[in-house]
């Protein structure tokens, strides 16, 4: 007996309409002896590298495909433009952070004068020469605690204000301190003593007493060793123009 396929796939005796399913066969339908078996599905091709698209560049230094309107290669930074390699990471740096700029120097609101006062050697009796009076040397004071004395590389010593010509100085003299409106100065167990007096007043006679802090009055005068006289005092303008 002869059988059809309907369009379901399904054999059938009758060949106007399916015995299975009812679906109507029509012309197209074929003997189910005769239905030939559906090919067997071939292995998909290797997928190879998809060439440059139409209109597309190379890189000639890393063969990339790059847009023909690209002004560098986005792999490698060739520059289209000039025909140039990029720069090694050598040459640009990068490892090395820039500098920084170094910060504000800080401008001293106070100076302390350093005289030679020949009245002051005259009573001292130093075995010495003084050296010629003249103008100050103005010392700013950036700390609020500063060393008066003498240096001594050997120690440690670095007195901020420097009194190394005056022999007569100790290397650890007496220290200055302040609170940002008032000086105060101290001896520190110097050899030859420290001396305060005010400006009108004549020379002084008693030294402070070591290890007690006395307050600096305005103006007041600082003496120590053979020949020194120290002057606190607030730095003007122009000083603190010059610092910047």
């Amino acid at each position: 007996m002869t059988t059809v396929t309907c369009p379901s796939g399904h054999p059938s005796v009758s060949t106007d309409y399916c015995d299975v399913c009812g679906l109507p066969i029509g012309a197209a339908a074929t003997p189910a002896a005769a239905q030939t078996p559906a090919p067997a599905v071939a292995a998909p091709a290797p997928v190879t590298a998809a060439a440059p698209a139409t209109g597309a560049q190379t890189c000639p230094n890393c063969s990339e495909p790059a847009a023909t309107d690209a002004l560098f290669c986005e792999n490698c930074g060739y520059d289209f433009t000039t025909g140039t390699m990029p720069r090694q990471a050598s040459s640009l740096d990068l490892s090395t952070p820039p500098p920084v700029p170094p910060a504000p120097k800080e401008v001293a609101e106070w100076v302390v004068e350093r005289w030679v006062d020949p009245d002051w050697y005259a009573v001292q009796q130093s075995d010495d020469p003084c050296p010629s009076p003249g103008l100050p040397v103005v010392i700013p004071l950036n700390e609020k605690s500063v060393l008066i004395g003498r240096p001594s590389r050997s120690r440690g010593i670095s007195p901020e204000v420097d009194c190394g010509d005056d022999t007569g100085v100790s290397r650890r003299q007496a220290q200055l301190t302040t609170d940002g409106q008032r000086w105060w100065v101290e001896d520190l167990q110097s050899s030859n003593g420290t001396y305060v007096a005010s400006a009108a007043g004549p020379l002084p006679e008693d030294p402070i007493v070591p290890g007690q802090r006395q307050e600096l009055d305005p103006d007041d005068r600082i003496y120590v060793g053979a020949w020194t006289r120290l002057v606190v005092r607030k730095a003007t303008p122009e000083e603190q123009a010059g610092q910047a």
